[in-house]
């Protein structure tokens, strides 16, 4: 069996480079503990291991035990200074001055007490390896074996800050990006060999087909939303645009037009499906453009067949004749 960690530090969200972590391990193991690498109180902040917990339930990622705070092991860390009788190894610190234990002491302690068997992480941390391994031997025990992955670069090849657009799980998700969608892009990414280029467009790509994969009920679940609404929402690039078309449905801004022509025609061909009264506007000259406006007060939106889908045929003669007798 495979066992792996995520250990992520409690530093708010997760990077799309710990994601990519997280799901690598998900895939690549058979059990996973949740870690939370919390031994350097500088950089913990309040709520993080939440916002680590609820980007992980976002994106499907489940854990076998944990999570685990290593700031709750410290017990554990000063016994294994303890039998190696040093504070210090190879010239690293493994225990503070406070006697609190460093990162190297705690994740290798950690990893020997779970019986971790891979480690698999970016390569930012492939300097720690060869410390490590000889840790686990000072502590009597075998090495996991390590696997190192690429890191999630910007576009311009450097390191990605979290504040950079889609950098972070949360802004993936307030950008109306489904879960599906980022999930697949992590797993596309599988564990890269070198270094990748965080590839939004893939990921709006993505997002578009995982709209399309949602059955009404959830679609409209999302987004809080009737299901009767689906259909607006089909040709949203994300949950917060499939959100504004379903609402311009639901609640339509002020209207007015001064095509009579158009509006009129409408009435006398409502009894017939959307594509097909559409077809016979256009035949006859009428503009869609002033159709749309009476529909939904909005001159841009989604597609005007979706419109006419959602609407019940009573409410959309109501819209027009509304815009009709206003003039």
């Amino acid at each position: 069996m495979q066992r792996v960690r995520f250990a992520p530090s409690p530093t708010g969200t997760l990077h799309i480079g710990n994601a990519l972590s997280a799901v690598a391990n998900r895939t690549f193991g058979d059990w996973m503990l949740l870690r939370i690498d919390d031994t350097d109180p500088a950089r913990n902040v309040p709520g993080g291991v939440e916002a680590i917990v609820e980007d992980l339930d976002w994106l499907g990622v489940g854990w076998d035990e944990g999570p685990v705070r290593q700031s709750e092991r410290a017990s554990r860390y000063r016994e294994a200074a303890e039998r190696l009788g040093v504070a210090r190894f190879d010239g690293v610190t493994l225990v503070r001055e406070d006697g609190t234990a460093t990162y190297h002491l705690a994740s290798v302690v950690d990893d020997i007490d779970f019986g971790i068997t891979h480690v698999v992480r970016g390569n930012d941390h492939r300097p720690n390896e060869a410390l490590h391994r000889r840790l686990h031997e000072a502590l009597g025990a075998a090495p996991p074996e390590y696997v190192h992955h690429g890191l999630i670069l910007g576009t311009d090849g450097k390191k990605l800050s979290k504040r950079a657009e889609g950098a972070t799980v949360a802004s993936l998700r307030e950008a109306g990006i489904p879960a599906e969608a980022v999930r697949r892009y992590l797993e596309e990414l599988g564990i890269p060999r070198h270094d990748v280029h965080l590839d939004l467009a893939r990921i709006r790509r993505l997002a578009v087909e995982a709209i399309q994969a949602l059955s009404d009920d959830e679609l409209a679940a999302r987004v809080g939303v009737a299901a009767g609404y689906a259909p607006v929402m089909r040709g949203a690039r994300d949950l917060n645009e499939a959100r504004a078309f379903a609402r311009q449905v639901e609640s339509p801004g002020p209207a007015r037009t001064d095509d009579v022509a158009t509006l009129s025609l409408f009435t006398e061909l409502a009894d017939l499906p959307p594509r097909d009264l559409l077809r016979e506007l256009r035949a006859a000259g009428g503009d869609l453009r002033a159709l749309r406006i009476a529909l939904t007060g909005a001159t841009t939106g989604p597609e005007l067949a979706a419109v006419l889908a959602a609407l019940p045929r009573e409410e959309a003669l109501r819209r027009v004749r509304t815009v009709l007798e206003g003039r």
